[in-house]
């Protein structure tokens, strides 16, 4: 059965719109990596019915364009896909009004800003109101896998044209805050080898599990940067996130894998990141198996300085740096300036007990509607 949600959700003037009630639904349609085919579906159907806007389908992604002849085009992108769900769907809501949390799922990362995205898609550029810029709306799937299956760059591959824009916002967590650039990624495994052989006679074998208590020592002692880039601050990480060796209880192992994580600061280029993890790992045998390049925050950008001050004047606070990874860093690639604003704190994403506060999906909406109106 084809999920739908309700148009009524999506009418500023109409008694039916709620941004709670069209979260709710998003998140309730359970969209883990791989299996974003249902909302993004619902979300086709929702954007087909905006005469406004030229409509594009690639996959699960989607992109929505006005073509107003404006000057400038802004573009604002999120993620469909969630990780796993943890017995935490559907989404409960605790609590009446602006104090009110909505419990779940995606309600962080991100579908609460995909919900204030389709909410101002529909509106912006509909008869009666004319944004300042015209605007490139985008939603995409297999953001939360390896950065090879992101639904951002096959369309960057398959059509981009889609993607040109003078200023783009990624709807990712940032507590209805701004947040800038972001770090790189990289992914690695460092491998040790052995000799097979029966427990019960050890000596005749060699352990690659024990061989790999170095690895774990360097990672133990590493002590991570922080990076000034641009007037942000970024922290870097390295860690163990997985670690892989033995075939059954009675055999010594003869290979060991352990899988690690490392988040860069922008000021490094993937190259960098590569060569640095070889230093920090030297001596064993050290596979790339995923990375992506970070984003400086790019603050200085006309537009985005626009953004920021129209913003800011309304939430407060200072822009703040982008700890994970985000998709500001494609579209740096692409020569687009590129920020993170959305509801939720990311410190709350991807963890089991993932809640939102339900004012601060007003808040970024009217903030974002503001801005792209008054441009």
């Amino acid at each position: 059965m084809h999920t739908v949600i309700d148009p009524a959700l999506l009418d500023p003037s109409g008694p039916g719109a709620d941004l709670v009630d069209l979260t709710r639904t998003i998140c309730d349609i359970p969209s883990v990596s791989g299996d974003e085919e249902a909302l993004a579906d619902a979300i086709e159907t929702l954007l087909r019915g905006c005469p406004h806007l030229d409509v594009v389908r690639d996959g699960d992604a989607l992109v929505a364009r006005t073509n107003l002849g404006r000057d400038r085009r802004v573009v604002v992108a999120g993620h469909i896909d969630t990780v796993p769900i943890a017995d935490n769907l559907p989404t409960r809501l605790v609590g009446t009004g602006d104090d009110a949390v909505l419990w779940g799922r995606g309600t962080v990362d991100m579908l609460g800003g995909v919900a204030v995205a389709l909410a101002l898609a529909a509106e912006l550029g509909a008869p009666g109101s004319a944004p300042a810029h015209d605007l490139t709306w985008i939603f995409y799937d297999h953001e939360e896998v390896d950065s090879a299956l992101n639904g951002l760059g096959r369309l960057a591959r398959n059509h981009p044209g889609l993607l040109r824009g003078d200023f783009a916002i990624l709807g990712e967590p940032s507590n209805a805050g701004i947040e800038g650039g972001c770090n790189g990624t990289m992914r690695v495994e460092v491998r040790t080898r052995g000799v097979a052989a029966h427990s019960a006679r050890a000596w005749t074998g060699e352990n690659a599990i024990h061989a790999a208590a170095p690895v774990l020592g360097r990672l133990a002692a590493y002590e991570p940067r922080e990076v000034a880039v641009d007037g942000l601050v970024y922290r870097e990480g390295l860690n163990a996130v997985r670690i892989e060796g033995g075939i059954a209880g009675n055999v010594i192992p003869d290979a060991c894998t352990v899988e690690v994580n490392y988040r860069f600061a922008p000021s490094r280029s993937v190259e960098e990141a590569e060569a640095h993890l070889r230093d920090v790992f030297a001596g064993f045998d050290v596979v790339v198996t995923d990375a992506a390049g970070g984003a400086r925050p790019g603050l200085d950008d006309p537009l985005a300085a626009q953004f920021v001050k129209s913003v800011l004047a309304t939430t407060g606070g200072v822009p703040a740096p982008k700890y994970g990874w985000t998709d500001v860093a494609r579209f740096a690639e692409l020569g687009v300036p590129a920020v993170n604003f959305g509801p939720g704190d990311p410190l709350l994403a991807h963890k089991d007990d993932e809640h939102l506060p339900v004012a601060q999906l007003a808040q970024c909406r009217d903030a974002l509607r503001a801005w792209l109106l008054g441009g």
